[in-house]
């Protein structure tokens, strides 16, 4: 198969990478575009956020459990947008736990409560980018949104996630785990569902017909404004990560589930 031929129908110039794990070992199935050019990965800037705080719980410096939020919320309520809280500050807001409100303002949020008197852009640079070799990525603007990173730098957070690479693996499974399953939701750009499932970060498939196209159930990852995405599934052991030149639009609505179910069927060789 071309290159053309893998990215055909996506607009801009997109760039790449489909993987999988072999022992441990990350071999690269297919590779599209600049890898190195650095872009901004909008939402999928929580992949990163979350898993600090996966170090932060099993470091026992904050715990999934801790109250942070607004009327009780917790960490985990805050990382699965079950917080309440509206998207931006000032947004009407539900009570805790009643369903999924997708929210920058959360992760913002939850940040800025647990970091005193350190910077969001060092305390994701010394939990996260340092330790995994991200020397193209950095912080710049908010939490929730603002990472600017190449493609080869994600990959390198799409294996953390996925090997698990800085926290436990019962740390990363509870993260890829649904919590509080029932609540229904909107994905940005895709709609309501019913329920929509989301974890400690990652937004998880269940049975949602959208950009993960057909991805098993247990599939996790992120897409951002940016035309940025990550991808994963542990059990088959594969992911992907693009970013991109082109903004998340109604073109990504019609072509990302095709493009994302063709780049699995390489990943497993298929």
């Amino acid at each position: 198969m071309s290159e053309n031929s893998r990215i055909e129908g996506w607009p801009g110039e997109p760039s790449a990478i489909v993987f999988r794990l072999d022992g441990g070992i990350v071999e690269r199935v297919v590779e599209i575009g600049d890898l190195s050019v650095v872009r901004p990965w909008a939402s999928v800037s929580k992949m990163a956020v979350s898993l600090a705080f996966g170090v932060e719980n099993d470091w026992e410096l904050h715990k999934f459990t801790e109250t942070l939020g607004p009327r009780g919320a917790t960490i985990a309520n805050l990382l699965s947008h079950s917080s309440g809280l509206g998207l931006e500050p000032g947004d009407p807001v539900s009570d805790v736990a009643t369903r999924r409100v997708y929210s920058n303002y959360g992760y913002d949020y939850a940040v800025h409560a647990i970091i005193g008197s350190n910077s969001p852009e060092n305390w994701l640079d010394n939990r996260i980018f340092r330790p995994f070799g991200m020397t193209s990525t950095k912080l710049e603007g908010r939490p929730a949104a603002g990472v600017r990173g190449s493609t080869d730098d994600l990959l390198r957070l799409a294996v953390a996630w996925l090997r698990p690479d800085a926290i436990a693996r019962e740390t990363r499974n509870q993260m890829i785990t649904p919590y509080i399953a029932a609540l229904d939701g909107v994905v940005p750009g895709f709609g309501r569902f019913s329920p929509c499932h989301w974890g400690l970060g990652p937004e998880i498939r269940g049975q949602k017909e959208h950009w993960m196209g057909d991805w098993p159930a247990k599939s996790f990852g992120h897409f951002g404004q940016s035309g940025a995405m990550m991808l994963l599934n542990a059990e088959e052991h594969i992911g992907l990560v693009a970013t991109s030149t082109e903004a998340f639009g109604p073109w990504a609505v019609g072509l990302w589930p095709q493009w994302t179910s063709a780049m699995r069927r390489l990943a497993l060789g298929s």
